[in-house]
């Protein structure tokens, strides 16, 4: 990642700038994101999760697969990484440990929520939430772990569901006055509930825009204007791939002609890297024979 990139993220949220963050799954989604004029990406959990231990958003990723892939994630991109962090995937201590660990890996944002461990996928049913002060304390235990303030804290509520608006709204509240510096409502149903939520707080608040869940979809210029910030995607890249992927395979496996369009080879040569290679190579080439003889 860019080393000015958590600078930019909040430079971006302090000028007004809306930002668009679509969610990747994996390295090569991350390269395909950071390609196009989005001002941020997303690493969401539910597609990590899914990608990389093939399971279910249900708790079962630990710490280490989850910074492992967004250290790997935020190395190979530019652009501000927000990172979903899960409960803190832990006590005080373990959530200390992880936002000094996803500020080390190179994360802009971290994305830590109140449900019960272990947590459940945001836009499916039976979430239970601890209690506010249990999570208060994650938000001052976050805050005060990190090394700058550039490394921002982004404060997920799961309570709207279970306990209705107002019991999200008063969350909410209570988390930004403990430290967090953004804020997000999962999984409001209505645009009522989305405007109401977009003009609750005074620090920042993202909209989780996630295809095929519970909460209306979009255009960033109506989120903006309800006074939404940050709008994140998760699920659009992943249900995108996995469509194509299925049909393709499906096309393979019963020998049929691949009638999808492909991402060009030569373009995912270019993606992937291997210019840098071809250059590394023809810069040391005189080395390379000389280890051939």
């Amino acid at each position: 990642m860019n080393t000015d990139a958590k600078n930019s993220f909040r430079v971006m949220l302090q000028s007004g700038q809306f930002i668009v963050a679509p969610g990747v799954f994996d390295l090569v989604s991350a390269k395909i994101a950071d390609r196009t004029s989005a001002q941020a990406i997303y690493m969401t959990g539910y597609g990590v999760v899914a990608s990389y231990l093939g399971q279910p958003d249900a708790g079962l990723a630990t710490y280490t697969d989850m910074v492992n892939r967004a250290e790997a994630i935020a190395d190979a991109i530019d652009k501000p990484l927000i990172a979903d962090g899960d409960t803190g995937y832990g006590g005080l201590l373990n959530v200390a440990h992880t936002v000094r660990g996803y500020e080390k890996a190179g994360v802009a944002v971290i994305q830590i929520e109140d449900q019960h461990f272990p947590k459940k996928c945001g836009h499916t049913p039976d979430r239970r939430v601890v209690s506010i002060q249990e999570m208060v304390n994650k938000i001052k235990v976050a805050s005060d772990a990190r090394s700058s303030a550039d490394f921002l804290i982004l404060a997920r509520t799961d309570a709207l569901t279970s306990h209705g608006l107002d019991e999200a709204l008063r969350r909410g509240e209570a988390y930004a006055e403990a430290g967090a510096d953004m804020l997000f409502i999962e999984a409001p149903e209505s645009k009522e509930q989305m405007r109401k939520i977009g003009a609750a707080f005074d620090v920042p608040v993202l909209s989780n825009q996630l295809h095929g869940g519970v909460t209306p979809i979009l255009p960033p210029s109506e989120l903006r204007e309800m006074g939404f910030s940050v709008a994140i995607y998760p699920t659009a890249g992943l249900f995108a791939a996995s469509r194509a992927l299925a049909s393709v395979y499906r096309s393979l496996a019963q020998g049929e002609p691949v009638a999808d369009p492909l991402y060009a080879f030569d373009d995912f040569v270019d993606l992937i890297g291997f210019p840098e290679v071809w250059d590394f190579e023809k810069k040391y080439a005189e080395f390379l024979i000389e280890d051939q003889i």
